[in-house]
């Protein structure tokens, strides 16, 4: 599947190991960087973390337990991929889509159909595809969705079987 890089990406993996720069960072050097990085990242995600919140609490709060039950339950054949459909237009990181799927299964949803929810979310975003064209090719962006898309569908259906 390597010929379903981009070719910036391809290039990189033909160069040679010793040709990567060897910098060498002081210990004051790589705290430095590592903070930065962590502000970094916790300015990125603590926006999705607050509207998982809010999400979540308006689901526990206001939506009546007997409509998530029938629509995310365990008895509808088609809840799964329903759910899956609904987490593709979607975009939250893991830390965000937690108090969701907390509110979700309070109210009633089957766990298979809750977590194939969350991981459709999470791995089958659209803007998680968006990202992932700027290193792959179209047929390969495909042949990743197919491939999780199954998992997911496999796993909520198991769950939901199961449990």
């Amino acid at each position: 599947m390597e010929a379903h890089l981009e070719n910036w990406v391809q290039e990189i993996l033909a160069r040679p190991a010793a040709a990567a720069d060897g910098e060498q960072l002081s210990w004051l050097q790589r705290l430095q960087t590592g903070g930065a990085r962590v502000r970094e990242i916790v300015g990125k995600v603590w926006p999705y973390v607050v509207a998982g919140i809010g999400l979540g609490a308006a689901i526990h709060g206001y939506v009546p337990e007997d409509f998530m039950a029938s629509f995310m339950g365990r008895d509808a054949w088609w809840a799964v991929p329903a759910a899956v459909l609904l987490g593709v237009p979607m975009y939250s990181n893991a830390a965000g889509i937690i108090p969701i799927v907390e509110a979700l299964i309070g109210k009633g949803a089957a766990i298979g159909t809750v977590l194939a929810f969350m991981m459709a979310v999470i791995a089958l975003s659209a803007p998680e595809m968006i990202i992932l064209r700027q290193a792959l090719r179209p047929k390969l962006i495909a042949t990743f969705a197919g491939v999780v898309a199954s998992g997911i569908l496999l796993v909520g259906y198991v769950f939901n079987w199961v449990l």
